[in-house]
């Protein structure tokens, strides 16, 4: 406070940064509401779909096993490898609250059996059909976990500036605010009774 002059130029400023300061924090505190209930909701999703995952990968283990069993092992891999793999996909981003979150768009390919009839059985139909399923949502679940990880981050920063705003800049403008104005308001009464004073003295 020592090198700051308190002038009416010094005062006005000093008013407007507090202002601004506060019409900051506001927005700050609104965006991270904003990104606390987003994060909550996509954690709920998450919930859910580990459970759909988990519930679908009771039946893809069950039918895997009865493949095994009646294929044999060597021929399930077989029908396995003969599977491409699901390279149609793209990386899009969209954004919540100027928060870049990446989303995976894939190219839904027919579903069609690339391994013969022969020395097959139904279970590893099952099995196909159940693990496109698992994968539909393995990519889902990525999708939303990456976003939740990135929006952890936004309301940490965000926290991080809205509380120096609170704690830090709002008090000190203020503070310097009221020092500026108390400073103001001694110098007028001094002014004023050293007027009072000179008037005193020509009569």
């Amino acid at each position: 406070m020592e090198k700051l002059t308190p002038t009416k130029a010094n005062l006005m400023k000093s008013k407007s940064l507090l202002a601004f300061s506060k019409q900051g924090y506001q927005l700050l505190d609104k965006k991270r509401s904003v990104l606390v209930r987003e994060m909550m909701t996509m954690i709920e999703e998450v919930k859910e779909l580990q459970i759909k995952i988990d519930e679908i990968f009771v039946d893809v283990y069950a039918a895997l096993n009865i493949a095994n069993i009646t294929m044999g092992a060597s021929a399930v891999t077989e029908a396995a490898l003969s599977i491409p793999k699901d390279e149609n996909i793209k990386i899009l981003n969209k954004s919540i609250m100027n928060v870049e979150i990446p989303t995976i768009k894939a190219e839904e390919q027919p579903l069609k059996p690339y391994y013969g009839f022969y020395r097959t059985s139904s279970a590893i139909d099952i099995t196909v059909v159940k693990m496109r399923e698992v994968h539909e949502l393995m990519y889902k679940l990525a999708e939303v976990e990456n976003a939740v990880f990135r929006l952890a981050i936004e309301i940490r920063q965000t926290s991080k500036r809205a509380n120096a705003l609170d704690k830090i800049q709002i008090p000190k403008y203020v503070e310097m605010t009221k020092w500026i104005e108390e400073s103001l308001e001694e110098k007028e009464r001094e002014d004023f009774f050293r007027l009072k004073r000179l008037k005193g003295k020509k009569f």
